[in-house]
């Protein structure tokens, strides 16, 4: 019996992990996401790390192929959920407060999406300095705050508002990360990626996948925004197929994106904590 279930079980995980790589696969947006977060990354075989807000638990598995020791949570538990599925082990539920976490536990945090969606981002941050160890990388990718370019002006009049994405706030500027961070840490590289034509395709996404739930009465929406589950896959394998069609278009929107001047709408920051950051307590 025991044995059934284990296998049940491992099917179960089996098709969870084909589907997000499949949507992985088809998501040119997703994949830039994780080229910018792995640029930064580094090595790390041997270490102890923390992903944050890991976009349904499909960043969560890549970075656990990277090797070392990784442990991963979200703001919710349709998002926990959705990780759990994929990588199993060592997920946890955070609200944005004090985490379970030992003091100087990680090497490597890495955060994606996470800060725009919790109201006590500075207490936060400190608890993130609690719990890196002196000298360890925090990786941090947010919404570009540039209220002026035109997407963002666009997107509200599309419905596509903060609020209907779960964010608290429309998201920083690079010195607006850095006072975040505060004394603790030491900024040493920052990105500004994503612009345009990256976004035009976003917005057209998000807006038909909105556009595809109302029609069908259906709401896929949580503490993060739209979560796209295992289930919506299932549900919109023909719109799914359209989307891999136009796969080799958005993959030269974002391609020529890169040559675009100017700021773009996503920012990514490395930083790193001070050896001298007191310890916590103190």
């Amino acid at each position: 019996m025991s044995s059934a279930v284990g296998s049940a079980r491992d099917e179960s995980a089996n098709a969870a992990t084909e589907w997000a790589l499949a949507l992985f696969r088809r998501s040119v947006l997703k994949q830039e996401k994780y080229r910018q977060i792995e640029r930064l990354l580094g090595p790390v075989e041997g270490k102890v790390c923390l992903d944050i807000g890991a976009d349904n638990g499909v960043i969560s598995l890549l970075l656990r192929q990277k090797g070392g020791e990784w442990h991963s949570a979200d703001l919710d538990e349709a998002s926990v959920t959705a990780i759990r599925g994929l990588v199993r082990d060592n997920v946890y539920r955070l609200d944005g407060g004090p985490t379970p976490f030992p003091d100087r536990m990680f090497d490597v945090v890495v955060i994606v999406d996470y800060l725009e969606h919790i109201e006590g981002d500075r207490a936060f941050a400190a608890e993130l300095g609690r719990i890196l160890k002196p000298g360890g990388v925090l990786i941090v990718n947010v919404p570009h705050f540039q209220p002026r370019l035109l997407l963002n002006r666009v997107r509200p009049r599309l419905g596509l508002t903060d609020e209907r994405h779960g964010h608290v706030r429309p998201g920083y500027t690079l010195e607006g990360l850095r006072q975040l961070l505060g004394d603790q840490f030491t900024v040493v590289a920052s990105h500004a990626y994503s612009k345009l034509f990256a976004e035009a395709v976003d917005t057209f996404l998000n807006g038909g996948l909105e556009l595809l739930r109302w029609l069908k009465g259906r709401r896929g929406r949580s503490a993060k925004g739209q979560l796209f589950t295992q289930s919506d896959w299932e549900r919109h394998r023909k719109e799914l197929r359209l989307l891999s069609i136009l796969h080799p278009l958005f993959w030269l929107c974002v391609r020529l994106d890169r040559l675009l001047p100017g700021q773009g709408y996503k920012l990514i920051v490395k930083a790193t904590l001070r050896e001298e950051a007191p310890s916590p307590g103190v």
